[in-house]
């Protein structure tokens, strides 16, 4: 029997087996006799959205297949982590626009569920895919490309996993550069009355961290290229009233701050600075619970606040919660759908029971901001209230009976929450 925990051990899938092969021509022969089958990435989900009878992992197709320097383009196969292909990168003198905290996480992966980074005018990962190839449910091999007229591109990049097997994706890529983070402590949450466009807008990346035991961030995470910090100088004694920390720390506390990357303002390699959290070691805490909610970015602040009022019932089941923001997209089942967000992300102890106590006061407390829920993670949201926030999601059905008309990729979670074919 296979190791069927996810990675924080929360879920246990169904699949009495694991395939893994190591040829995009195994896939199709692999999708094409099954009868209900998944891929399984690096079970970085905290929910049922990649469950399935039989499960495919792409952890040895994980290449490099194509440098492009005069489109300034990578291809890639859908196993490969993020953490490997930046290193890659990087020695070829390329970056990626932008990363997730964690870089352990699959390409594949991350661009199937809206997964982001941070940054005002970044959007989420899956916005730099210019080309994928996906098996679908008879076994063949199709490509979506940013060109294609008939606009089922946008419907495939984010694609829940409904539409096949990712075997490949190719990626923008630009010039390598290099970065540096400071941190600060004790931004109070009244600052972003006034000021979230400029604090969230100060760098390249801006993270708040809270533990909710009080109205203020204990944390704010500022990561600039270098060549911007040469040209605005040296990080100052104070950010909006928050103090230049003096160590190097954790986002989430007590922890110890080896396995996070390098601070104190000091330059390196931008796949080194922008992920919170080294490949080397285990991200996070590793015994943890995650939500993240996703709010228009001008009603941030009263979101937080309404957060805020629930910090009693918060504070006791949480590590932290990160506040981050990303730029709108175009891509039909982003959460970023049209609309410059926030999102309100919560780092939970692992109890299961406690989370979804709390979770429903919190969807409750941001239903009047049409939060939008990560679809990797967890949430209690009915899907009465979460499918009318997807207005592209009659074309998102419509993509899914073309490619996969028996329901070969369908589970139980897409049939919650995309509903019926």
């Amino acid at each position: 029997m296979p190791d069927n925990r996810n990675w924080a051990g929360n879920y246990r899938y169904s699949a009495s087996e694991i395939m893994v092969p190591d040829k995009a021509e195994q896939v199709q022969e692999i999708v094409a006799r099954s009868r209900r089958i998944k891929a399984l990435g690096t079970r970085h989900s905290f929910n049922g959205i990649a469950d399935s009878e039989s499960l495919l992992s792409l952890e040895k197709l994980n290449r490099v297949k194509n440098l492009d320097r005069e489109r300034n383009l990578v291809t890639v196969e859908g196993g490969i982590r993020y953490g490997d292909l930046c290193r890659y990168l990087h020695q070829n003198g390329y970056a990626l626009p932008n990363l997730a905290s964690l870089p352990h996480i699959t390409v594949a992966g991350a661009c199937a569920t809206a997964t982001h980074g941070s940054g005002n005018r970044n959007g989420n990962l899956a916005t730099a895919v210019r080309a994928m190839k996906i098996v679908r449910a008879d076994g063949e091999e199709v490509m979506y490309t940013r060109e294609q007229p008939d606009g089922g591109f946008a419907g495939a990049v984010v694609n829940l996993g409904g539409l096949g097997i990712v075997t490949e994706l190719t990626l923008e890529v630009s010039p390598t550069f290099d970065m540096s983070q400071v941190l600060y402590e004790g931004l109070s949450l009244d600052r972003l009355e006034t000021h979230l466009e400029e604090i969230f807008g100060y760098a390249y990346s801006v993270s708040l961290f809270t533990d909710w035991r009080d109205s203020s961030f204990h944390q704010v995470w500022i990561k600039r290229k270098h060549a911007d910090a040469e040209e605005f100088g040296k990080p100052g004694p104070e950010f909006y009233g928050a103090r230049l920390a003096t160590e190097t720390l954790h986002p989430l506390p007590g922890c110890p701050a080896e396995n996070c990357s390098e601070q104190l303002g000091i330059p390196g390699p931008w796949h080194e600075r922008m992920p919170h959290f080294r490949m080397e070691f285990t991200p996070s805490v590793g015994d943890e619970l995650q939500s993240e909610f996703f709010v228009p970015r001008a009603q941030a602040y009263e979101a937080l606040c309404a957060v805020n009022r629930l910090r009693e019932q918060i504070a006791p089941l949480l590590h932290a919660s990160e506040i981050r923001t990303i730029a709108a997209d175009d891509l039909w089942m982003s959460p970023c759908y049209k609309q410059d967000s926030a999102g309100i992300h919560f780092t939970w102890k692992p109890d299961s029971k406690g989370v979804e106590g709390v979770l429903p006061l919190i969807e409750e407390a941001l239903a009047p901001f049409g939060a939008r829920p990560h679809w990797g993670k967890l949430f209690t949201m009915s899907p009465a209230r979460l499918q009318p926030l997807y207005e592209k999601l009659p074309d998102f059905r419509k993509l899914l009976r073309e490619n996969d008309p028996e329901g070969k990729f369908r589970n139980a979670y897409l049939n919650e929450y995309i509903g019926a074919l």
